[in-house]
């Protein structure tokens, strides 16, 4: 894969092969980030799971303490009271079934997260094959199918993130962007990475988090040094 002159100048602010604390890799994982836009900071960290076994599965959210730096628009599921709730918590659309309709006619997705009630997921259910493979589908382990719709919009809106297994059992998840500062950097990935060592499935055995790297969107991975965390 060719890369762009930035990218190779970002590769000479550090060294590919060095393992960095996770408060010098936020510090390296800035100066790579020289695009004219605000780039996003991700992290990959590659686990010792095996997902294809139920009980090695690793899902669930974490809110970050300064947020990702992204403006999340909500989609909420839910009706009468409930629906009043999540309007007044900041929820950019509620509805029911007229929502349902709109996402399965007019291929409709100004949303980025969607949360829904229990009593809704029997129509929710009906878009599962839309928005499952989008990652969008409301899941009780993500705390978007709540009753307290009020509290997950909020986590939402405030820096509330979903981390999952991937196919390779690699975990990717945004941190912020290149305009936080380190310390806000630092503090948000070790938030998410206590907390991936918080839910550490017993199952798993040797080695849980192999690796860890941060990147700029246009930049090189910056590896992070497993051992010392």
């Amino acid at each position: 894969m060719k890369h762009g002159k930035k990218y190779a100048e970002a590769l000479k602010a550090f060294d590919r092969q060095n393992l960095y604390d996770m408060n010098e890799a936020c510090s390296v994982v800035k100066k790579t980030a020289l695009a004219k836009f605000d780039e996003t900071i991700e992290a990959h960290i590659r686990t010792g799971c095996d997902g294809r076994h139920a009980d090695q599965q690793v899902r669930g959210a974490v809110v970050l303490p300064h947020g990702t730096g992204k403006s999340v628009r909500v989609l909420v599921f839910a009706k009468s009271a409930k629906a009043d709730e999540a309007r007044e918590a900041g929820a950019d659309y509620v509805g029911e079934m007229e929502l349902v309709q709109k996402i399965q006619k007019e291929n409709w997705f100004d949303f980025d997260v969607v949360v829904a009630t229990p009593d809704m997921m029997g129509v929710v259910g009906r878009l599962g094959r839309i928005l499952g493979p989008k990652g969008l589908m409301p899941n009780p382990k993500a705390g978007t199918v709540t009753m307290d719709v009020a509290k997950a919009v909020k986590e939402i809106k405030a820096g509330k993130i979903e981390y999952r297994l991937d196919k390779s059992n690699i975990i990717h998840c945004p941190i912020g962007k290149a305009s936080f500062t380190e310390e806000q950097l630092y503090e948000n990935l070790k938030t998410l990475v206590d907390q991936l060592i918080k839910v550490r499935p017993s199952t798993v055995k040797g080695q849980y988090l192999k690796s860890i790297t941060v990147s700029a969107t246009m930049g090189p991975g910056v590896k992070v040094n497993p051992a010392r965390l």
